[in-house]
């Protein structure tokens, strides 16, 4: 067992606690850990992906086991996900992805305060037949293939900010992820190949090993300080993207 795997597990694990307690931040953290430790780009992002489609079946496994899980919310999230994704994954085979980064940044920043504000004032039941929520599917899928990462902040959050549950929100987004991650990933590997596989297999470990942990803590959670914590993330892993 070398030491580069290890790292790799460490990676997994710490990135899939965040994401499976917070909803967010797998891809986005996973991604600047391996750069930070010398993995090209390109083999970041492939990793990225393909650790997610073991990870968000974990994590979506163990939300569904606690109960964090709105049927209505997945099946009106995932059909739109999973086409933004394919279409975004195709984009970024062919186009610059960077250049859309710092607006993404911006959006999700915004989006930050609102959920903190949110976190303070009360609060409103929405309906999970909100109008949004295909259009959010949509977007969150798109971005997320072609920033590295996106998918939770930019649905999580603005669900949350919209009024629905949080820890409904953060459940049904993990285990929709799944499918829109696994469609992502087979865009890439058609596009443009896959070499990387066992690469990831550290990361996979990790996420997998964490996934249980995550979705615990969310339901132990109380809401405010799970809205505080959701807002704080966002904000801090934009603003690292946008400087």
């Amino acid at each position: 067992m070398t030491s580069e795997f290890l790292i790799f597990v460490l990676i997994g694990f710490c990135a899939q606690i965040i994401d499976g307690a917070l909803g967010m931040a797998f891809g986005v953290l996973t991604t600047t850990s391996l750069l930070a430790v010398g993995v090209p780009p390109a083999a970041a992002s492939a990793m990225t992906h393909v650790t997610e489609c073991f990870t968000t079946a974990a994590s979506g496994a163990s939300h569904l086991y606690h109960r964090n899980i709105d049927w209505r919310l997945v099946l009106r999230l995932a059909p739109a996900g999973m086409v933004g994704g394919a279409v975004g994954a195709y984009l970024l085979s062919n186009v610059d992805g960077e250049a859309i980064e710092p607006l993404v940044s911006v959006y999700l920043i915004c989006i930050g305060f609102f959920v903190l504000y949110k976190a303070f004032r009360p609060k409103w039941a929405r309906d999970v037949h909100d109008w949004i929520i295909p259009y959010v599917g949509g977007t969150g899928g798109l971005l997320d293939a072609m920033g590295g990462g996106g998918w939770g902040p930019i649905v999580t959050s603005t669900l949350l900010g919209r009024g629905h549950e949080p820890k409904k929100v953060i459940g049904s987004t993990n285990l929709t992820e799944f499918a829109v991650t696994f469609v992502i990933s087979l865009t890439f590997i058609l596009a443009l190949g896959w070499s990387e596989l066992s690469s990831a297999t550290g990361l996979i470990l990790g996420g997998i090993l964490a996934a249980p942990f995550g979705a615990l803590i969310v339901r132990k959670m109380p809401v405010k300080p799970l809205m505080i914590a959701v807002s704080m993330i966002i904000i801090g892993t934009a603003a690292v993207r946008l400087a």
